[in-house]
Protein backbone atom coordinates (compact mmCIF):
# COMPACT_ATOMS: atom_id res chain seq x y z
CA UNK A 1 0.00 0.00 0.00
CA UNK A 2 1.03 3.72 -0.89
CA UNK A 3 2.19 5.68 2.02
CA UNK A 4 3.54 9.12 2.63
CA UNK A 5 6.12 10.61 4.28
CA UNK A 6 4.97 9.89 7.98
CA UNK A 7 2.20 8.76 7.10
CA UNK A 8 0.43 5.47 6.90
CA UNK A 9 -2.27 4.11 4.68
CA UNK A 10 -2.20 6.69 1.62
CA UNK A 11 -5.63 7.92 2.87
CA UNK A 12 -6.35 7.54 -0.97
CA UNK A 13 -6.69 3.91 -0.98
CA UNK A 14 -9.54 3.91 2.13
CA UNK A 15 -12.05 2.28 1.66
CA UNK A 16 -15.26 3.65 3.39
CA UNK A 17 -17.09 0.41 4.74
CA UNK A 18 -14.01 0.16 7.14
CA UNK A 19 -15.55 3.54 8.75
CA UNK A 20 -18.76 1.86 9.65
CA UNK A 21 -21.40 1.04 12.30
CA UNK A 22 -24.87 0.06 12.91
CA UNK A 23 -27.41 2.83 13.96
CA UNK A 24 -30.71 1.92 14.47
CA UNK A 25 -32.94 4.90 13.55
CA UNK A 26 -34.31 5.31 16.90
CA UNK A 27 -31.15 6.35 17.98
CA UNK A 28 -31.48 9.27 15.71
CA UNK A 29 -32.60 12.91 17.50
CA UNK A 30 -35.31 13.88 15.75
CA UNK A 31 -35.84 16.82 18.60
CA UNK A 32 -33.39 18.81 20.40
CA UNK A 33 -33.38 18.95 23.94
CA UNK A 34 -35.52 22.31 25.80
CA UNK A 35 -32.02 22.68 27.64
CA UNK A 36 -29.29 22.79 25.35
CA UNK A 37 -26.79 22.08 28.27
CA UNK A 38 -28.76 18.90 29.00
CA UNK A 39 -26.70 16.83 26.48
CA UNK A 40 -24.54 14.05 27.67
CA UNK A 41 -21.17 14.15 27.08
CA UNK A 42 -18.81 11.39 26.17
CA UNK A 43 -15.28 12.07 27.27
CA UNK A 44 -12.19 10.17 25.74
CA UNK A 45 -9.45 11.24 27.13
CA UNK A 46 -5.91 9.26 25.85
CA UNK A 47 -8.70 6.28 25.33
CA UNK A 48 -10.06 6.43 28.91
CA UNK A 49 -14.24 7.04 28.17
CA UNK A 50 -16.27 8.53 30.60
CA UNK A 51 -19.72 9.89 30.77
CA UNK A 52 -20.93 13.19 31.74
CA UNK A 53 -23.07 16.20 30.72
CA UNK A 54 -22.64 18.81 28.60
CA UNK A 55 -22.50 21.12 31.70
CA UNK A 56 -19.45 19.75 32.73
CA UNK A 57 -17.77 20.70 30.06
CA UNK A 58 -15.59 23.95 31.77
CA UNK A 59 -14.14 21.29 34.40
CA UNK A 60 -13.26 18.48 32.02
CA UNK A 61 -11.04 21.07 29.81
CA UNK A 62 -7.49 20.93 29.44
CA UNK A 63 -5.39 23.36 31.52
CA UNK A 64 -5.20 26.38 29.57
CA UNK A 65 -7.23 25.82 26.55
CA UNK A 66 -8.23 27.68 23.43
CA UNK A 67 -11.40 27.19 21.87
CA UNK A 68 -12.28 27.35 18.25
CA UNK A 69 -16.22 28.55 17.85
CA UNK A 70 -17.45 28.58 13.98
CA UNK A 71 -19.89 31.51 13.97
CA UNK A 72 -21.97 31.01 10.93
CA UNK A 73 -25.01 31.43 10.67
CA UNK A 74 -27.77 29.01 8.82
CA UNK A 75 -30.04 30.54 6.49
CA UNK A 76 -33.37 30.01 5.43
CA UNK A 77 -31.87 28.45 2.36
CA UNK A 78 -35.50 26.36 1.29
CA UNK A 79 -37.95 27.33 -0.54
CA UNK A 80 -41.41 26.49 -1.27
CA UNK A 81 -43.16 27.78 -4.26
CA UNK A 82 -46.14 27.00 -6.51
CA UNK A 83 -46.40 26.55 -9.93
CA UNK A 84 -49.73 28.05 -11.94
CA UNK A 85 -51.41 24.95 -11.48
CA UNK A 86 -51.08 24.95 -7.92
CA UNK A 87 -48.25 22.30 -7.44
CA UNK A 88 -45.26 22.59 -4.61
CA UNK A 89 -41.81 23.11 -5.89
CA UNK A 90 -38.67 23.16 -3.50
CA UNK A 91 -35.55 25.07 -3.94
CA UNK A 92 -32.73 24.79 -1.81
CA UNK A 93 -30.47 27.26 -2.38
CA UNK A 94 -26.44 25.81 -2.78
CA UNK A 95 -24.28 28.73 -3.78
CA UNK A 96 -24.86 32.11 -5.57
CA UNK A 97 -24.12 32.12 -9.15
CA UNK A 98 -24.83 36.01 -10.69
CA UNK A 99 -24.19 38.56 -10.27
CA UNK A 100 -21.82 37.72 -7.20
CA UNK A 101 -20.64 34.40 -6.42
CA UNK A 102 -19.21 35.99 -3.00
CA UNK A 103 -22.41 35.13 -0.47
CA UNK A 104 -22.27 37.86 1.58
CA UNK A 105 -22.52 40.14 -1.52
CA UNK A 106 -25.29 37.91 -3.26
CA UNK A 107 -27.27 38.40 0.25
CA UNK A 108 -26.87 41.77 -0.01
CA UNK A 109 -27.72 41.73 -3.67
CA UNK A 110 -31.43 43.15 -4.85
CA UNK A 111 -34.41 42.41 -7.15
CA UNK A 112 -32.78 39.48 -8.97
CA UNK A 113 -29.98 37.34 -8.55
CA UNK A 114 -29.27 33.75 -9.77
CA UNK A 115 -28.43 30.59 -7.36
CA UNK A 116 -27.51 27.16 -7.74
CA UNK A 117 -30.24 25.31 -6.46
CA UNK A 118 -31.63 21.77 -5.43
CA UNK A 119 -34.91 21.20 -7.27
CA UNK A 120 -37.67 18.93 -5.55
CA UNK A 121 -40.53 17.67 -7.30
CA UNK A 122 -39.36 19.38 -9.67
CA UNK A 123 -40.65 16.79 -13.14
CA UNK A 124 -43.69 18.59 -13.62
CA UNK A 125 -42.40 21.88 -13.88
CA UNK A 126 -41.73 22.14 -17.83
CA UNK A 127 -41.05 26.06 -18.25
CA UNK A 128 -42.11 29.29 -16.84
CA UNK A 129 -41.78 30.58 -13.39
CA UNK A 130 -42.73 28.96 -9.91
CA UNK A 131 -43.76 31.93 -7.47
CA UNK A 132 -44.06 31.84 -3.61
CA UNK A 133 -45.78 35.02 -1.48
CA UNK A 134 -44.71 36.12 1.35
CA UNK A 135 -44.86 38.31 4.02
CA UNK A 136 -41.77 40.02 5.16
CA UNK A 137 -40.54 40.63 8.74
CA UNK A 138 -41.56 44.53 8.30
CA UNK A 139 -45.56 42.78 7.59
CA UNK A 140 -44.75 44.28 3.71
CA UNK A 141 -46.45 42.04 0.96
CA UNK A 142 -44.20 40.77 -1.40
CA UNK A 143 -43.56 38.09 -4.34
CA UNK A 144 -40.70 36.21 -5.39
CA UNK A 145 -40.71 34.39 -8.85
CA UNK A 146 -38.36 31.55 -9.39
CA UNK A 147 -37.46 30.53 -12.72
CA UNK A 148 -35.28 27.54 -14.29
CA UNK A 149 -32.08 28.15 -16.66
CA UNK A 150 -30.32 25.30 -16.87
CA UNK A 151 -30.07 21.88 -15.42
CA UNK A 152 -26.57 19.96 -14.65
CA UNK A 153 -25.28 17.66 -12.25
CA UNK A 154 -28.33 16.99 -10.27
CA UNK A 155 -28.38 20.71 -9.43
CA UNK A 156 -30.33 23.94 -11.57
CA UNK A 157 -29.42 27.04 -12.19
CA UNK A 158 -33.06 29.50 -10.92
CA UNK A 159 -33.14 32.75 -11.61
CA UNK A 160 -34.94 34.72 -8.83
CA UNK A 161 -36.52 38.30 -9.08
CA UNK A 162 -39.08 39.78 -6.38
CA UNK A 163 -41.10 42.88 -5.65
CA UNK A 164 -40.53 44.84 -3.73
CA UNK A 165 -37.24 44.86 -5.49
CA UNK A 166 -35.67 47.04 -3.11
CA UNK A 167 -35.37 44.16 -0.52
CA UNK A 168 -31.99 42.23 -0.42
CA UNK A 169 -32.06 38.01 -1.06
CA UNK A 170 -31.11 37.73 2.87
CA UNK A 171 -34.41 39.74 3.98
CA UNK A 172 -36.13 37.18 0.80
CA UNK A 173 -34.84 33.96 2.56
CA UNK A 174 -35.27 35.20 6.18
CA UNK A 175 -39.19 36.21 5.61
CA UNK A 176 -39.71 33.31 2.59
CA UNK A 177 -37.78 30.32 3.55
CA UNK A 178 -37.12 27.20 6.02
CA UNK A 179 -34.34 26.29 7.76
CA UNK A 180 -32.91 23.26 5.93
CA UNK A 181 -32.67 20.10 8.50
CA UNK A 182 -30.67 17.11 7.75
CA UNK A 183 -32.74 14.93 5.73
CA UNK A 184 -32.53 12.44 8.09
CA UNK A 185 -35.24 14.69 10.05
CA UNK A 186 -37.81 13.54 8.44
CA UNK A 187 -40.30 16.55 9.10
CA UNK A 188 -41.06 19.96 8.56
CA UNK A 189 -39.01 23.25 10.74
CA UNK A 190 -40.87 24.18 12.99
CA UNK A 191 -40.42 27.79 15.65
CA UNK A 192 -38.25 25.48 18.16
CA UNK A 193 -36.09 24.89 15.29
CA UNK A 194 -35.60 28.39 14.18
CA UNK A 195 -34.07 29.09 18.02
CA UNK A 196 -32.31 25.49 18.57
CA UNK A 197 -30.83 24.60 14.75
CA UNK A 198 -28.83 28.01 15.55
CA UNK A 199 -26.12 28.41 18.01
CA UNK A 200 -25.94 31.11 20.70
CA UNK A 201 -23.19 32.78 18.98
CA UNK A 202 -23.76 32.79 15.38
CA UNK A 203 -22.85 35.62 13.83
CA UNK A 204 -22.31 35.63 9.82
CA UNK A 205 -25.28 34.43 7.79
CA UNK A 206 -23.96 32.11 5.22
CA UNK A 207 -24.48 28.14 6.21
CA UNK A 208 -27.19 25.87 4.84
CA UNK A 209 -26.47 23.68 7.54
CA UNK A 210 -25.71 24.28 11.61
CA UNK A 211 -22.30 23.62 13.38
CA UNK A 212 -23.76 21.35 15.59
CA UNK A 213 -21.27 21.06 18.19
CA UNK A 214 -21.69 24.36 18.86
CA UNK A 215 -25.62 23.57 19.54
CA UNK A 216 -24.93 22.48 23.20
CA UNK A 217 -23.30 25.87 24.64
CA UNK A 218 -25.27 28.13 26.40
CA UNK A 219 -24.96 31.56 27.32
CA UNK A 220 -24.32 30.41 31.24
CA UNK A 221 -21.54 27.74 30.22
CA UNK A 222 -19.61 30.38 27.81
CA UNK A 223 -19.43 32.70 30.77
CA UNK A 224 -18.31 29.66 32.58
CA UNK A 225 -15.15 28.93 30.63
CA UNK A 226 -14.54 33.11 30.47
CA UNK A 227 -14.59 32.50 34.52
CA UNK A 228 -11.96 29.68 34.40
CA UNK A 229 -9.75 31.11 32.84
CA UNK A 230 -10.34 29.79 28.99
CA UNK A 231 -9.77 31.72 25.83
CA UNK A 232 -12.15 31.50 23.10
CA UNK A 233 -11.64 32.62 19.37
CA UNK A 234 -14.09 32.74 16.13
CA UNK A 235 -13.91 31.60 12.55
CA UNK A 236 -15.86 31.27 9.88
CA UNK A 237 -17.23 28.53 7.76
CA UNK A 238 -19.84 28.00 5.98
CA UNK A 239 -21.55 24.84 5.68
CA UNK A 240 -22.73 23.57 2.50
CA UNK A 241 -25.18 20.54 1.68
CA UNK A 242 -22.39 18.60 1.04
CA UNK A 243 -21.44 18.27 4.33
CA UNK A 244 -24.64 15.54 3.82
CA UNK A 245 -23.06 13.80 0.57
CA UNK A 246 -22.68 10.51 1.37
CA UNK A 247 -19.43 8.65 0.10
CA UNK A 248 -20.31 6.20 -2.59
CA UNK A 249 -17.06 5.18 -4.52
CA UNK A 250 -15.05 2.17 -3.46
CA UNK A 251 -12.30 4.46 -2.39
CA UNK A 252 -11.17 7.89 -1.28
CA UNK A 253 -9.77 8.83 -4.27
CA UNK A 254 -12.67 8.69 -5.93
CA UNK A 255 -14.52 10.80 -3.77
CA UNK A 256 -15.00 14.68 -4.33
CA UNK A 257 -14.43 16.70 -1.43
CA UNK A 258 -17.01 19.70 -1.39
CA UNK A 259 -15.79 23.12 -1.46
CA UNK A 260 -16.35 25.30 1.63
CA UNK A 261 -15.66 28.99 2.02
CA UNK A 262 -13.63 30.37 5.19
CA UNK A 263 -13.71 33.76 7.36
CA UNK A 264 -10.60 34.40 9.41
CA UNK A 265 -9.49 37.80 11.18
CA UNK A 266 -6.03 38.90 11.48
CA UNK A 267 -6.59 38.76 15.18
CA UNK A 268 -7.67 34.92 15.16
CA UNK A 269 -4.28 34.32 13.69
CA UNK A 270 -2.63 36.34 16.21
CA UNK A 271 -4.24 35.03 19.20
CA UNK A 272 -3.23 31.28 17.50
CA UNK A 273 0.18 32.46 17.12
CA UNK A 274 0.48 33.87 20.99
CA UNK A 275 -1.39 31.15 22.14
CA UNK A 276 1.27 28.32 21.39
CA UNK A 277 2.04 25.25 22.16
CA UNK A 278 -0.55 25.51 24.25
CA UNK A 279 -3.85 23.53 24.22
CA UNK A 280 -6.21 24.57 21.13
CA UNK A 281 -9.76 22.54 20.87
CA UNK A 282 -12.29 22.87 17.98
CA UNK A 283 -15.64 23.04 18.63
CA UNK A 284 -16.95 21.19 15.53
CA UNK A 285 -15.45 19.17 12.53
CA UNK A 286 -15.73 23.03 10.52
CA UNK A 287 -13.67 24.77 13.24
CA UNK A 288 -11.21 21.69 12.72
CA UNK A 289 -10.75 21.83 9.30
CA UNK A 290 -10.53 25.73 9.13
CA UNK A 291 -7.81 25.37 11.46
CA UNK A 292 -5.62 22.99 9.59
CA UNK A 293 -6.94 24.36 6.63
CA UNK A 294 -4.62 27.94 7.88
CA UNK A 295 -1.66 25.92 8.15
CA UNK A 296 -1.79 24.12 4.58
CA UNK A 297 -2.76 28.20 3.44
CA UNK A 298 0.10 29.15 5.00
CA UNK A 299 2.49 26.40 3.41
CA UNK A 300 1.72 27.55 0.01
CA UNK A 301 2.17 31.11 0.38
CA UNK A 302 5.74 29.85 1.73
CA UNK A 303 6.02 27.46 -0.99
CA UNK A 304 5.16 30.12 -3.44
CA UNK A 305 5.50 33.80 -2.35
CA UNK A 306 2.69 35.53 -3.49
CA UNK A 307 4.72 39.99 -2.46
CA UNK A 308 1.62 41.78 -2.86
CA UNK A 309 -0.06 39.96 -5.80
CA UNK A 310 -3.34 38.57 -5.11
CA UNK A 311 -3.07 34.71 -4.60
CA UNK A 312 -5.48 32.25 -4.91
CA UNK A 313 -6.22 30.95 -1.28
CA UNK A 314 -7.60 27.20 -1.50
CA UNK A 315 -6.83 24.20 0.31
CA UNK A 316 -7.38 20.82 -2.17
CA UNK A 317 -8.35 17.88 -0.94
CA UNK A 318 -5.50 15.71 -1.44
CA UNK A 319 -2.93 18.88 -0.70
CA UNK A 320 -1.36 17.87 2.58
CA UNK A 321 -0.84 14.29 1.76
CA UNK A 322 1.14 15.39 -1.43
CA UNK A 323 2.85 18.39 0.19
CA UNK A 324 3.74 16.39 3.77
CA UNK A 325 7.59 15.69 2.98
CA UNK A 326 8.19 19.49 1.53
CA UNK A 327 6.22 20.93 4.32
CA UNK A 328 8.14 18.62 7.32
CA UNK A 329 10.06 21.35 7.88
CA UNK A 330 7.43 24.50 8.06
CA UNK A 331 6.47 25.16 11.72
CA UNK A 332 2.47 26.18 12.86
CA UNK A 333 3.80 29.66 14.02
CA UNK A 334 5.58 29.77 10.93
CA UNK A 335 2.40 28.83 8.27
CA UNK A 336 0.38 31.52 10.28
CA UNK A 337 3.12 34.17 10.03
CA UNK A 338 3.01 33.83 6.41
CA UNK A 339 -0.60 34.53 6.39
CA UNK A 340 -0.38 37.22 8.83
CA UNK A 341 2.80 38.77 6.34
CA UNK A 342 0.15 38.16 3.20
CA UNK A 343 -3.36 40.24 4.71
CA UNK A 344 -1.09 43.01 5.46
CA UNK A 345 0.25 43.04 2.00
CA UNK A 346 -2.72 42.44 0.98
CA UNK A 347 -4.43 45.88 3.21
CA UNK A 348 -6.83 43.31 4.77
CA UNK A 349 -7.83 42.67 8.11
CA UNK A 350 -9.51 39.27 7.18
CA UNK A 351 -8.70 36.02 5.42
CA UNK A 352 -11.14 35.03 2.38
CA UNK A 353 -10.12 31.39 0.85
CA UNK A 354 -11.71 28.16 0.61
CA UNK A 355 -11.11 24.44 1.51
CA UNK A 356 -11.31 21.47 0.17
CA UNK A 357 -9.18 19.42 2.73
CA UNK A 358 -10.54 16.00 3.87
CA UNK A 359 -9.31 14.55 7.16
CA UNK A 360 -9.08 11.39 6.85
CA UNK A 361 -6.58 8.59 8.68
CA UNK A 362 -2.99 8.98 7.95
CA UNK A 363 -3.70 13.10 8.80
CA UNK A 364 -1.39 14.52 11.12
CA UNK A 365 -2.31 17.25 12.80
CA UNK A 366 -0.70 20.76 12.88
CA UNK A 367 -3.35 23.14 15.28
CA UNK A 368 -5.36 21.45 17.35
CA UNK A 369 -5.49 19.26 20.16
CA UNK A 370 -8.73 17.95 20.40
CA UNK A 371 -12.20 18.23 19.44
CA UNK A 372 -15.62 18.49 20.73
CA UNK A 373 -18.26 17.03 18.52
CA UNK A 374 -21.27 15.00 18.13
CA UNK A 375 -21.63 11.81 16.84
CA UNK A 376 -21.56 11.35 13.25
CA UNK A 377 -22.95 8.76 9.97
CA UNK A 378 -21.56 5.51 9.65
CA UNK A 379 -19.39 5.61 6.26
CA UNK A 380 -19.26 9.80 6.54
CA UNK A 381 -16.12 12.03 5.76
CA UNK A 382 -17.09 13.39 9.71
CA UNK A 383 -16.08 10.05 10.97
CA UNK A 384 -13.11 9.52 9.13
CA UNK A 385 -12.27 12.58 10.80
CA UNK A 386 -12.77 11.22 14.24
CA UNK A 387 -10.73 8.32 12.61
CA UNK A 388 -8.01 10.30 12.02
CA UNK A 389 -8.13 12.30 15.25
CA UNK A 390 -8.64 9.06 17.41
CA UNK A 391 -6.88 6.48 15.49
CA UNK A 392 -8.54 3.10 15.90
CA UNK A 393 -9.84 4.28 19.18
CA UNK A 394 -12.90 5.86 17.84
CA UNK A 395 -14.60 2.17 17.41
CA UNK A 396 -14.48 1.93 21.48
CA UNK A 397 -16.02 5.64 21.56
CA UNK A 398 -18.52 4.75 18.91
CA UNK A 399 -19.28 0.98 20.66
CA UNK A 400 -19.51 2.98 24.02
CA UNK A 401 -22.00 5.68 22.91
CA UNK A 402 -24.36 2.91 21.71
CA UNK A 403 -24.33 0.87 24.40
CA UNK A 404 -25.02 3.30 26.78
CA UNK A 405 -28.21 4.70 25.17
CA UNK A 406 -26.46 8.34 23.22
CA UNK A 407 -28.68 10.69 21.21
CA UNK A 408 -26.77 10.74 17.74
CA UNK A 409 -26.70 13.27 14.77
CA UNK A 410 -27.18 16.86 14.52
CA UNK A 411 -29.69 17.15 16.99
CA UNK A 412 -27.96 14.01 19.71
CA UNK A 413 -25.38 14.16 22.00
CA UNK A 414 -21.42 15.47 22.41
CA UNK A 415 -18.39 14.26 23.37
CA UNK A 416 -14.92 15.49 23.84
CA UNK A 417 -12.08 13.94 21.99
CA UNK A 418 -8.66 14.06 23.52
CA UNK A 419 -6.11 11.74 22.30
Amino acid sequence: MTTFAGMTPDPRQLSILDFTYPLPAERIAPEPLPDRAASRLLVSRSGVISDKHFRDLPGELPADSLLIFNDTRVVRARLLARRPTGGQVELFCLEPVAPHRSLELALQQTGHCTWRCLVGNGRRWKEGPVTLEFTTTEGQTATLHAERQTQEAGTALIDFRWEPATLPFAEVLRAAGHLPLPPYIARPDTATDAVRYQTVYAAVEGAVAAPTAGLHFTPEILAELREKGFSTGHITLHIGAGTFQPVKADHMAEHPMHAEPILVTAALLRQLLAHRPRPVLAVGTTSMRTLETLFWLGVGLLQNPAGNEPHELLVTQWQPYEQAEAAAHISPEAALTALLRYLEAQGTDTLEASTRLLIAPGYRFRLISGLITNFHQPESTLLLLVAALLGPDWRAVYDHALAHDYRFLSYGDSSLLLP
